[in-house]
């Protein structure tokens, strides 16, 4: 209750609800179609999710300052993303004036299409936020490891990190070894992943988003169920690092 509580008196709780009734909307949609329900009650999902959408508009959060960071990579990502879903947000506020005719002369699919493009962007930063932050945390995981080995007389499993199994005129070397160097960072990614909740919340967040631009765009088609389902997903995690702020990602 106390956690409900603490949502509820923020101000992206409404946003996140919003959006999350909107993309749930847009899954029932998809499965009424599938399985043949009535035109008229298609249309009113459909209405619902438009109304759903520009109860968004209103939300509109400022762009975070980032630009205090010391690393360079995340300064930039954190920065460039901010000032896109900005962009995207005061497009999206365009589209709604457009909607609800206070600027009919709005060409909407140009607004739209410029609004996508602009989250489209936004959601690439992120994710090269969290390819960056994981590579980082790879890298020292890796070499706790390998101090560990030291430290109890051991050595790094294959040699060494370049040498593995032998090199390329070894009898071991070749496409064997290169299995096993990705079967160990595969280990080593979900090493990563699951102690830190954070950053893989927020991969798994941004892929699902990412979806929502590349259907609308054209450039993936994945239909409206997939996009229902994806933005859903993405809302629900969302809510949950307002409910618990420990899992947000941070910086």
């Amino acid at each position: 209750m106390d956690a409900w509580v603490r949502f509820s008196a923020q101000s992206q709780a409404r946003e996140r609800l919003c959006r999350a009734a909107q993309y749930a909307c847009s899954l029932l949609g998809h499965a009424l179609q599938r399985h043949g329900a009535s035109p008229e009650l298609q249309k009113q999902i459909r209405q619902l999710e438009s109304h759903l959408s520009l109860g968004r508009k209103h939300a509109l959060e400022s762009a975070k300052r980032a630009v205090h960071l010391s690393d360079v990579v995340l300064r930039f990502c954190i920065t460039v993303s901010h000032l896109n879903r900005a962009l995207y947000f005061a497009c999206d506020n365009v589209l709604w004036a457009g909607k609800s005719g206070l600027a009919p002369r709005v060409d909407q699919e140009k607004w739209a299409q410029r609004s996508f493009r602009y989250y489209l962007f936004s959601l690439i930063m992120n994710l090269s936020r969290d390819a960056y932050e994981i590579r980082l945390l790879m890298e020292q995981e890796s070499s706790a490891c390998s101090r560990r080995l030291k430290g109890s007389g051991g050595g790094v499993p294959g040699g060494s990190e370049t040498g593995g199994l032998g090199g390329p005129g070894t009898p071991g070397g070749g496409l064997p070894q290169l299995a096993l160097k990705l079967r160990l960072q595969v280990l080593l990614l979900a090493r990563v992943l699951r102690g830190h909740p954070p950053l893989l919340l927020d991969v798994v967040r941004n892929a699902c988003d990412l979806f929502i631009p590349l259907d609308k765009l054209g450039l993936w088609r994945c239909g409206p169920g997939i996009v229902g389902l994806c933005g859903l997903v993405s809302s629900i995690l969302s809510i949950l690092t307002l409910i618990y702020p420990w899992l947000r990602l941070k910086p």
